[in-house]
């Protein structure tokens, strides 16, 4: 009998911040853990440059959005699902007024086909120089 509460790693995503994994398959629903868009390889933030007290130098909020879509689709891959999989998404903004519309458009070009729900919230502050996460949830037909 199959696990049906299987927690899962994704060897080629962001490593987790905290103690919890990347997704957690129950029954044929895939629940991913927030996802941000820290870059696997080297841990950084894409386009971002902080000077040695944290003051941001550089700041690229389309190159967090194409990357955190990137780390979701990893993540899905792994888990033996793919983006049409999609039901349910939740975005987390650090900044709503400057971001939202950047990330509006950047959206609809990752979700032409698949149009999963979605909600977007205004949040003070993320764990990491990140300004942008997405929990998702999809659903697996086996």
């Amino acid at each position: 009998m199959k696990n049906k509460n299987e927690k899962i790693e994704a060897n080629s995503a962001p490593k987790p911040v905290g103690a919890y994994p990347h997704a957690r398959k129950v029954g044929n629903l895939l629940f991913l853990s927030g996802v941000g868009p820290r870059i696997p390889e080297t841990n950084a933030t894409p386009g971002t440059k902080t000077s040695a007290s944290g003051n941001y130098l550089a700041f690229d909020f389309a190159a967090q959005c194409h990357q955190v879509f990137k780390n979701v689709k990893t993540i899905l891959e792994a888990s033996g699902a793919s983006w049409a999989d999609l039901v349910d998404v939740t975005v987390f903004l650090t900044d709503m007024k400057r971001d939202f519309h950047t990330y509006n458009e950047i959206y609809k070009e990752y979700f032409q086909e698949v149009q999963p729900c979605r909600t977007t919230l205004g949040i003070s502050s993320l764990p990491t120089d990140i300004c942008i996460e997405l929990k998702c949830i999809a659903v697996i037909n086996e």
